[in-house]
């Protein structure tokens, strides 16, 4: 066995984060980035410093999961969110189950409660769940906690930020409770193969999958083609694909901001 197996074994003993489903260059370039940090030069060396130095587990479990988010990112998704996904579902029904996977500090599940609280306002008939969830109990613990520095906030309207978060006093924004009511945060495993949950309406999963390899990715797909209800939505990021064992699960609805309906 070479180090930089013997490595990987344990990061998927001890973080419980399989590494074959990831592209073995990405893995190689976290490793790479924490072995600067810590002055070490061989995987050896830096498997004998994470045994010795507990801290840094944390820290190369955050540089292993993808963490990086805002509110409204790609604002282009956030249009057609409120002016075509949504109204169609809640033609369908009335109570919707959206799964936001891969959330890290929660900024897109917040900014997805933010458009469904605007939305159904004025209609208490209508009302949603979201499940929020990520692999990083760090950051799930963020999510949750909802405090956002002031940079954190830069897309947001002044509207937007007076109806949906309380000043703190160092400065800070939390998120309003009525926003979290909306939200379950949970922490889950997306290479688990099991959902969070069934009969979703939609799912978004963006900038999630870039790391993942081909394999995985079609797995993943076809999980959330199994939580979906028929006719539910599957949102991904801009730069990820269907690959061709699973792009006849789903339907491009809107190809440019990579919205798919779930088929039969």
């Amino acid at each position: 066995m070479d180090d930089f197996t013997t490595l990987t074994r344990f990061i998927e003993q001890t973080l419980e984060i399989h590494c074959g489903n990831y592209k073995e260059d990405y893995i190689k370039r976290r490793l790479l980035s924490r072995m600067r940090s810590t002055s070490t030069t061989t995987y050896t060396d830096y498997l004998k410093y994470l045994k010795s130095n507990p801290p840094e587990i944390e820290l190369l479990r955050n540089a292993l999961t993808i963490n990086v988010t805002e509110f409204f990112r790609d604002h282009d998704v956030y249009e057609v969110l409120p002016q075509e996904v949504l109204p169609e579902l809640f033609k369908q029904r009335k109570r919707l189950r959206i799964w936001c996977a891969g959330c890290s500090t929660g900024e897109e599940p917040y900014s997805i409660a933010m458009i469904l609280n605007e939305m159904t306002a004025h209609n208490p008939e209508l009302s949603a769940q979201i499940f929020a969830t990520d692999i990083d109990k760090v950051v799930l613990a963020k999510a949750q906690e909802g405090i956002y520095n002031e940079k954190a906030m830069g897309k947001l309207t002044e509207a937007q930020i007076h109806r949906h978060f309380t000043r703190l006093p160092d400065g800070n924004w939390q998120v309003k409770s009525h926003l979290k009511e909306m939200i379950r945060f949970r922490p889950h495993d997306l290479m688990s193969g099991v959902p969070i949950s069934r009969w979703l309406d939609l799912i978004t999963c963006r900038n999630v999958t870039i790391y993942f390899t081909e394999h995985q990715k079609d797995e993943l797909a076809r999980m959330f083609h199994a939580a979906l209800v028929t006719g539910g939505y599957y949102i991904m990021g801009k730069t990820e694909y269907l690959g061709r064992q699973v792009e006849g699960l789903f339907t491009a609805y809107n190809s440019a901001q990579k919205v798919f309906i779930r088929k039969e």
